[in-house]
């Protein structure tokens, strides 16, 4: 019977490796981002903040066609790069992000606002340790921990606090709630177009950075029917998918 074992590492081309530790070190250039993030919040500086929100946005969106591409896995197995993604994502997605909306006063004064300030720390916790919070179709299981994408919005429309706070209430609510959401850089059904629509999303959010404080209707029009699209994309694939397997289950059955 043949050998199916993977190659010794040193069967793989230096450059290779070197470009796969390029890549492992690009998705941990990351914590250094959220730290500014951070900084920048403490310091009064949204807008810094959130540009570098958007730049960590952009890092997590490639780093993970990079690390397929030139094959991290096979070249340097003994490092877990999906672990560091997820350290890192943490702390850029969900802990600088709280931290943001915190020095933005976007929070409640006293009691709630640590409560509401909890709810994504706590609920983003219990989803990155879920083994199948990416499930093997390549969703995500659970509103995937968007809360800097929820704080750059808060400031950027100058959302409030009780906006904000049914917002986190209903974003954690959600956390727990088994709708698979699309993975845009690797969910396989409508690849391209979910790819697409997010690029032009990121490029319309840095638009409204560039028109902060006052943003035009049109580009925020356009940035929020991204989210639509997300979300309601998200559900119907879920649907689909339900209505397909308890098909499967019946056929199977009969």
């Amino acid at each position: 019977m043949q050998d199916q074992a993977a190659p010794p590492v040193e069967a793989y081309p230096r450059r290779l490796r070197l470009a796969g530790a390029a890549v492992h070190l690009y998705t941990a250039s990351g914590s250094v981002l959220g730290l500014l993030i951070v900084l920048a919040a403490i310091e009064g500086e949204a807008v810094t903040a959130l540009w570098l929100v958007l730049a960590t946005l952009f890092v997590d969106g490639t780093d993970g066609m990079l690390a397929r591409r030139f094959r991290v896995k096979q070249t340097i197995p003994w490092f877990d790069g999906a672990r560091m993604d997820d350290i890192v994502d943490y702390l850029t997605y969900v802990f600088a992000a709280v931290v943001l909306l915190w020095t933005t006063d976007r929070l409640p004064p006293g009691a709630w606002g640590w409560v509401l300030a909890a709810l994504p720390l706590l609920a983003s916790c219990y989803q990155f340790c879920r083994v199948d919070a990416k499930t093997d179709d390549h969703y995500f299981l659970g509103f995937p921990s968007y809360w800097n994408v929820v704080a750059f919005y808060a400031i950027v429309l100058d959302i409030g606090t009780t906006g904000v706070g049914i917002t986190l209430a209903v974003l954690t609510v959600l956390v727990f709630v088994p709708v698979k959401y699309v993975y845009p850089s690797r969910t396989k059904l409508l690849r391209s177009l979910n790819l697409g629509l997010a690029a032009v999303w990121l490029t319309s959010s840095a638009v409204l950075l560039l028109q902060y404080p006052d943003p035009h209707p049109v580009v925020v029009v356009l940035s929020l029917a991204y989210l639509v699209y997300y979300f309601g994309v998200s559900i119907w694939l879920t649907v689909a998918g339900a209505r397909r397997g308890a098909s499967d289950r019946v056929e199977s059955a009969a």
